[in-house]
């Protein structure tokens, strides 16, 4: 749960790298959130309760927004990639597969690794 509530600390933050387990656990905790508020409304066919979700994922949408640009930056991208997402059927799955790629080895010009696996670092001397 602390990776959902830490993306939504950063509201709107679109700079710095997210790590792939960073993303995919916003993902999977906002479908399980998002399913749990949909049900009622389907259940009750109330139309109060059936907007409850549109509301839910209208809050979330910037820092859903953020989360994929700074991926797409730990990836080696720039968030403009994100517009990808506008080409029927082809860009989901080039936009899928940025979301399912390893970081970047290292620092690059978004920021530091957040693995912080393979920062440059000096090698230890021996004497």
């Amino acid at each position: 749960m602390n990776y959902y509530t830490d993306v939504l600390k950063k509201y709107a933050v679109f700079a710095g790298r997210a790590r792939r387990k960073e993303y995919w656990m916003f993902a999977l905790w906002n479908a399980l959130i998002g399913v749990v508020l949909f049900l009622p409304g389907i259940i009750t066919k109330n139309q109060i309760l059936e907007m409850i979700p549109f509301i839910y994922f209208l809050a979330v949408f910037i820092p859903s927004l953020a989360l994929s640009v700074r991926r797409l930056h730990d990836t080696g991208r720039s968030g403009w990639w994100f517009l990808i997402n506008l080409i029927p059927y082809v860009g989901g799955i080039v936009m899928f597969v940025f979301m399912v790629l390893d970081s970047k080895p290292g620092d690059n010009k978004y920021g530091p690794n957040p693995k912080g696996i393979g920062a440059s670092v000096a090698a230890p001397t021996t004497t």
